[in-house]
Formats: structure tokens, sequence, C-alpha cells
């Protein structure tokens, strides 16, 4: 089965040897995506709704891309700092998944910025 590397327009050099996202067949895998700017650069710092916002926006442009929309998300792996960001987090979240709710997990974990306060890799069912 083929692959196929999904790189939005104007994305920066990710800090490790991986791509934003990549597809084989109709499905598509997003990347840890952190909150990150062209530069790999945090963004929003001390900000966890900000982040998150800037994360799931990263990931959306990731699945356009592709051909496809948030409503193709069905799984999400969710890394947050710290426990006391998690109200934040889940209410910038819904915004973006505001029908029907992809699977999830969400762990507690350091990541590879001091400054990140929240990490999210998706994958997406694509149309077609």
């Amino acid at each position: 089965m083929p692959k196929t590397s999904v790189i939005p327009t104007g994305s920066g050099a990710p800090l490790a040897p991986f791509v934003p996202g990549s597809q084989a067949d109709n499905i598509l895998y997003v990347s840890g995506t952190l909150p990150f700017d062209k530069d790999n650069n945090v963004v929003y710092v001390g900000d966890a709704a900000a982040q998150t916002r800037h994360v799931l926006e990263l990931i959306q442009s990731v699945i356009e891309t592709a051909g496809g929309s948030m409503n193709d998300v069905t799984f999400n792996s969710i890394f947050l700092r710290n426990w006391e960001d998690y109200a934040a987090i889940n209410a910038v979240y819904a915004e973006f998944f505001p029908g029907e709710k992809p699977a999830r997990y969400c762990i507690q974990c350091g990541l590879v910025k001091s400054d990140a306060l929240i990490e999210i890799a998706s994958i997406a069912h694509l149309p077609h």
C-alpha cells in the first residue's frame, strides 16, 4: 500500500525526521502536533486554550490539505503537561468537534519543549 506525505503550504521544518501527515488509502495519520510557529518556537506561552486552538488549527490544515475536514477525524491522542489545563483544553477541543466526537485518550506527560502545554495526534478517515 503506497503512502503519501501530506505537508500544508507554509509548514516549517519539523524538529525530528517526520512529516505533518501521512496518508495511506483513505486513512490520514497526523503527527503529534505541538503549539509551534513555523520556526518551531512555542506560541501562546502559558495559555493552554490558545495553544490548543493553534494545535487544532494546524491539524485542520493537514487534514484539509489531504482533502478532508475535521468531521473525518476518528481518533485523537492528547498529551497535556498539567491536569489543571484539562478544562481549558476541552472547551476549545469541543469547538472543533461540535457534532459526533472522535474517540480519544488523554495523558499527562512531559513534552519536547517545556513551554508547550499540549500535543495532539490524529487519525482521519477521508471520504476518498
